[in-house]
């Protein structure tokens, strides 16, 4: 069918290539011309295009010449020239669509051409890298180009201080991370004066491995986060508890969702050692969160796959990269689950202060685009979510690569055994090896089977990732064996060394089918650049864990009943369909997953805006006498209407009115019951508001107006930097307890929807009180200072340890109370179990 309809549309792809290949033949055509210009004149083509745009002309119009430009003076400055294909990517990435660009075809250069002419409008253009080491590396290497066209580089790293900042944002191109880049607008937004913000308005970026960043980090919001004190002691009990456990008859395990639930036996032992009536009781919600925590640590997280112990603390492994998190903690408690769980001493957990996604982060941009080697596969969710189509470019020169068919074992040890075999194989005749793992654990058990084989290689992954690009840049070297985890090297050519084209290029071999295809041709794209030969194969067994979510059982079975032993693999390529249909769906599962998290965090997004447009106009304005005043009358009015709700003026509660103005905004006695007696409420509201505008008047007179718009600043600041924190912390445990919701028959989004959007109304509300009782009441002091109302730091989700919150550890001991249900489970309590030779007081 699909045929059919592309035989009647045309290949969509096939269109937009074919449409900006006339332009290409276009730029194409104005070499020569551009050949003969001095440097000089090449430089002043910057100037001329400038003059151009102010005058009206689009972008777009001037493309051509711009491109030439670029073009012209990369062969100059870096000895590079585009090849047509790299031309081709440029103009999709001018677009705001991602150019889908093989590895070793030159996106670093194709981005240049678009980055120039966004550059040459004045607004910044900002390209994101997956890390500093890239951002360094292109911003030295195709800075020198944009410096000779007459553009400024900037190089936005962690650890600049704010005015270095400032200069790097004012260049006309600022390379940096995509973490860097959110949490700046995040502490943007949090400045108490407006010349501290860093950043201009969003423009233009251009993400490179735009997969990685938009798809793999979607799920992980930048946090600003400051330390909040909670005890240690619930989660050492919880974890005491839930070790004595025995699978299946306390608790079940589903290995698919990867879900724990307690049984019916548990729940009963758990009610038994916490010495409670009912676990599910709203009072004991506390405990069983814990409980759940404990359970999620102790059967579904694994020490070296997700997680591992390094100086005392645990660090997170990233499960597409299979690099380290430094800095980086699971949410709501799971890491503290996991450091009871290893014995470590328990960090405090983390109170939010601003928190963003990277997708409603890079949506604010007014044009994004992207580069990767691989994005076709995940078309539909940058269509849908980002609007950016993807377009696959064609190679420069045909791929010759050989990409075998998989080769399925019976278990885990005999397709391990073949991996080795193959490897020394290959290694004997000179040929280089890349063995791509998903797991720091597999790297680690090739290496040891290697070593007994007597074969030299390099262990490339999350813990000595240091030396990374230098391992990689060596890998297509004469019989170099290098194993690395699935997307290490990400960003750097594999160069092929001396002979080895003649050899066959490069062997990657695969251990394992990630749960992405993308994933899967990443590492294969590692062999194979510029029609380079090269051969790939992967390597899997039925005890693989793609293979036992996704029904391997009745391929185990036929292996059995042909008496097929762990030597003889299956390859076929039924068996790799049948695995990539696997993977589809666990796709499909994944973007289902992170487009639910996109609906949920647009809750939050739209409230953000409002609260960010708020602060932003009470740091800009230079009265806000106004605004204080409309939030005085929102006050005023929500305590009239509520006790003047009734049609029968005799139920009026105005006494109540008279107190609560009087605590809030007066004295004791300045305005009574009589006062307000024989009044329509918008005539209370009237009386009121005349007498608190006396009375600003008052205060006024009493000090300098400017003294009295910077107490005003103040006091809406603190109040709504203070709710605001509060509030996400509301919001995201309203979010981990929406989901019991579906079992009442109710949609979770629509009442999370719901309930966020009238939690926001009571916080605008206690902010608008707050102001005023502190307005109409405070005293204003002469030394009047803007503070943060909480020192925050950003906890990245990769490179934590350049600004890592630093939450203090709680020593791991067990500190129960002598009549406390004993955390054993045995019922009794603790003096009179497993605390009756303890010191414990």
């Amino acid at each position: 069918m699909i045929g059919i309809l592309k035989k009647v549309f045309g290949d969509g792809n096939q269109r937009m290539i074919n449409k900006h290949q006339k332009e290409v033949e276009q730029i194409e055509a104005l070499a020569d011309d551009f050949k003969q210009l001095t440097d000089e004149q090449l430089r002043g083509k910057t100037t001329e295009l400038k003059a151009r745009l102010e005058k009206g002309d689009s972008l777009r119009s001037v493309l051509p010449e711009a491109f030439a430009t670029v073009r012209e003076a990369a062969t100059r400055v870096l000895g590079l020239t585009p090849y047509p294909v790299q031309i081709l990517g440029a103009i999709a990435l001018h677009e705001g669509n991602i150019a889908e660009m093989k590895t070793g075809e030159g996106k670093t250069l194709a981005a240049t051409m678009p980055a120039y002419l966004n550059a040459l409008s004045g607004e910044g253009v900002h390209i994101v890298t997956v890390n500093d080491y890239l951002a360094s590396r292109d911003a030295e290497e195709m800075g020198k180009l944009f410096e000779f066209l007459g553009l400024t580089i900037g190089l936005n790293r962690n650890g600049l201080s704010k005015e270095e900042k400032r200069t790097q944002y004012a260049a006309d191109i600022t390379y940096g991370t995509n973490n860097e880049y959110g949490f700046d607008y995040l502490r943007d937004n949090m400045v108490m004066y407006p010349h501290e913000r860093v950043q201009r308005p969003l423009n233009f970026a251009i993400i490179d491995e735009v997969d990685s960043i938009l798809i793999d980090e979607a799920r992980t919001p930048l946090i600003i986060s400051g330390s909040a004190r909670k005890s240690a002691n619930l989660y050492l009990q919880a974890n005491m508890f839930v070790s004595r456990l025995k699978h299946e008859e306390d608790y079940t395990y589903d290995v698919k969702t990867k879900s724990v639930q307690l049984t019916e036996e548990g729940i009963n032992k758990a009610e038994k050692a916490f010495h409670i009536e009912n676990l599910f009781d709203m009072v004991n919600a506390l405990l069983f969160h814990h409980i759940n925590q404990a359970m999620r640590a102790n059967v579904s997280m694994h020490r070296d796959t997700d997680y591992v112990v390094q100086e005392g603390e645990v660090v997170i492994v990233d499960q597409f990269t299979g690099r380290l998190m430094k800095g980086r903690r699971y949410s709501d408690g799971l890491h503290q689950a996991i450091e009871a769980k290893e014995g470590l001493d328990i960090q405090n957990e983390s109170m939010t202060l601003a928190t963003i996604t990277f997708q409603n982060y890079f949506r604010m941009y007014k044009k994004l685009s992207g580069m990767t080697g691989t994005a076709k596969t995940e078309e539909e969710e940058f269509r849908n979510i980002y609007n950016m189509h993807v377009v696959a470019i064609p190679t420069n020169r045909q791929i010759t690569r050989l990409d075998q068919p998989d080769a399925v074992y019976k278990s885990i040890e005999g397709k391990f055994n073949a991996v080795v075999e193959e490897i020394a194989l290959k290694h004997k005749s000179g040929q280089p090896v890349l063995v791509g793992t998903v797991a720091i654990e597999t790297s680690e058990v090739i290496s040891k089977l290697l070593k007994r084989k007597g074969v030299p290689h390099h262990v490339l992954n999350a813990k000595n990732h240091e030396s990374e690009a230098e391992i990689i840049e060596r890998a297509g070297e004469r019989g170099a064996v290098t194993i690395a985890t699935n997307m290490a090297g990400r960003g750097t050519d594999i160069k092929l060394g001396e002979g080895i084209y003649d050899l066959g290029g490069l062997v990657v071999i695969g251990t394992e089918r990630h749960e992405s295809r993308r994933i899967d041709n990443q590492l294969r794209g590692r062999s194979g650049r510029q029609g380079d030969p090269g051969e790939t194969r992967f390597y899997l067994s039925m005890e693989d864990e793609l293979m036992r979510r996704f029904g391997s059982d009745n391929m185990r079975n036929m292996m059995d009943r042909l008496g097929m032993d762990d030597e003889s693999p299956i390859e076929s390529k039924l068996v790799s369909r049948a695995v990539e249909s696997a993977q589809k769906r666990v796709e499909g599962n994944n973007f289902d997953a992170r487009k639910q998290i996109l609906q949920y965090d647009d809750v939050l997004r739209q409230q953000r805006d409002v609260i960010y447009k708020q602060r932003n106009d009470v740091l800009s304005s230079d009265d806000l006498n106004e605004i204080v005043l409309r939030m005085i009358q929102s006050t005023i009015e929500r305590s009239v209407e509520v006790h003047t709700a009734s049609d029968i003026d005799e139920e009026w509660n105005l006494q109540s009115v008279a107190d609560y103005v009087n605590g809030t905004l007066f004295e004791d006695g300045a305005i009574s019951e009589k006062d307000l007696a024989g009044k329509e409420p918008d005539e209370m509201v009237e009386l009121l508001m005349t007498e608190v505008k006396k009375r600003l008047q008052d205060k006024e007179e009493q000090m300098e107006t400017e003294q009295m718009r910077e107490f005003e600043k103040v006091i809406l600041l603190r109040s709504v930097d203070q709710k605001w924190m509060d509030h996400i912390d509301a919001m995201d445990q309203l979010r981990q307890g929406i989901h019991l919701r579906a079992y009442g028959q109710t949609d979770p989004l629509r009442e999370y929807q719901m309930e966020g959007f009238a939690m926001f109304e009571q916080m605008i509300a206690s902010i608008e009180e707050d102001v005023s009782k502190y307005i109409m009441k405070a005293q204003i002091r002469s030394n009047l200072e803007r503070e943060p109302v909480a020192e925050g730091q950003a906890v990245h989700p990769k490179q934590g340890e350049n600004e890592k919150a630093k939450p203090k550890p709680v020593k791991n001991e067990m500190k129960i109370g002598r009549n406390d249900p004993c955390p054993c489970g045995s019922g009794k309590k603790y003096k009179q179990c497993c605390g009756q030779n303890s010191q414990t007081q």
